[in-house]
């Protein structure tokens, strides 16, 4: 019988597969399809202090093996996801969840640790830096150590949970983001967010998504994400919840191998809605076939 359970920060895993934040929603898309309980974990819809429309239209452009997203962070803001969207989740989802929160400022961060920390079904934080900090000339958080590490160092003096840092990649050395999150009092790492891409449409000779530039994810990311989860956990002493492409039992091991913990899908959730659940099923199999008998023996074994 092989082990396809695992940990994050003390909190037990009956396997290592999450939907990723942003595509998943708060899994009322999802929950008359399957039964949720089969997952990991779930990362839900990324939440802000306060409501938000999103982006203007068009914010989706498909690609050859992805796609881009510039959906703005469109969530009903904290208050009424505490409030409405997490005891509706609870009726059909029973294990710990993992908060995806996005600020715009240090105190929107500590103001969304603060109250996530009081849910009692939320056991991880995941703290996304690639927003714009709007005192800060506009520069996402995520690209600079400095501001990753402020954005750490006030969260943990608040938070009561595992506070894990989501990792940008649009960065020229992401190792120097980890390690300034670890040294700052980070619990964990979540990695990697999207890549910034774009789409023309050749017809009108005019951006596709509204916005012009968006988050590419899907496929064609994966072995980006793997090499830096690789660098990363090599670098750090800290639990990596690996993302990026991920789509089969084969990536969630491969992702593993290279230093993740539990590892996320994303975009592939909205091409196949059943693809977490399909992951988990084959993941046994998988690890048969390639004489794994316990997950957790993997983690970071490719050195």
């Amino acid at each position: 019988m092989v082990d396809i359970t695992t940990e994050l920060s003390g909190i037990k895993l009956t396997n290592p597969v999450l939907p990723a934040s942003g595509t998943f929603g708060y899994g009322k898309e999802y929950w008359d399809l399957y039964d949720l309980d089969i997952l990991g974990s779930i990362s839900f819809k990324g939440t802000t202090v306060e409501e938000r429309y999103g982006n203007e239209l068009p914010r989706i452009a498909e690609c050859p093996s992805g796609m881009i997203n510039s959906v703005g962070l469109q969530n009903p803001g904290m208050h009424e996801v505490i409030e409405k969207e997490l005891p509706e989740l609870r009726e059909h989802f029973h294990k710990p969840l993992v908060a995806n929160i996005s600020g715009f400022s240090i105190p929107e961060y500590v103001q969304l640790a603060e109250a996530m920390s009081e849910v009692p079904e939320v056991g991880i934080l995941e703290v996304n830096v690639s927003c714009p900090n709007v005192h800060g000339g506009g520069m996402a958080f995520g690209t600079s150590a400095e501001n990753v590490a402020a954005v750490t160092r006030e969260v943990k003096k608040v938070a009561k949970k595992p506070v894990y840092i989501k990792l940008s990649p649009n960065v020229t050395d992401i190792v120097s983001i980890a390690k300034a999150a670890e040294e700052a009092g980070a619990d964990g790492l979540a990695l990697i967010n999207t890549l910034l891409g774009m789409r023309i449409d050749i017809r009108h000779r005019q951006p596709v998504i509204k916005n012009r530039m968006g988050g590419f994810s899907g496929p064609a990311i994966f072995p980006v994400a793997v090499r830096m989860v690789y660098q990363v956990s090599h670098a750090v002493k800290l639990p990596v919840i690996g993302m990026g492409g991920v789509s089969t039992a084969k990536d969630v091991i491969e992702m593993m191998m290279a230093g993740a913990s539990a590892v996320e899908v994303g975009a592939a959730n909205l091409v196949n809605p059943y693809v977490c659940r399909d992951i988990i099923e084959d993941l046994p199999e998988v690890c048969a076939e390639l004489g794994i008998e316990r997950l957790s023996d993997i983690i970071g074994c490719v050195e």
